[in-house]
């Protein structure tokens, strides 16, 4: 019998590290349509995004999610980076409304 080889293949880790570069994508269908979604890693993280959702930042190193229409509607620049539980609450929340700091709060 010959031992177990302990180190990944060469294709394996190429792969592996791509896919914590870019996440692993799925099709999510939503009240609004599908949407292409992709986790990234914390550690594949190494900007700062505006979440849509709470319209706070998403840290660099901070696990998140990306989506964008999955029916061609777009482009790359409809990606939206958004914080994993702000993406699984959105059907719970309504409309996020941008104000400036001397806008009155209700109105």
């Amino acid at each position: 019998m010959s031992p177990r080889r302990n180190r990944p293949r060469r294709d394996d880790a190429e792969l592996d590290e791509g896919r914590l570069r870019q996440g692993v994508g799925s099709v999510q269908s939503w009240r609004d349509g599908d949407w292409q979604v992709r986790g990234i890693a914390g550690g594949a993280s190494a900007k700062t995004y505006r979440c849509p959702g709470c319209d706070q930042e998403i840290r660099p190193g901070t696990a998140h999610v990306v989506a964008w229409p999955s029916d061609g509607r777009g482009d790359l620049s409809d990606r939206r980076h958004w914080h994993s539980g702000c993406w699984r609450a959105r059907d719970r929340r309504g409309p996020n409304p941008h104000r400036g700091h001397g806008a009155p709060r209700y109105g």
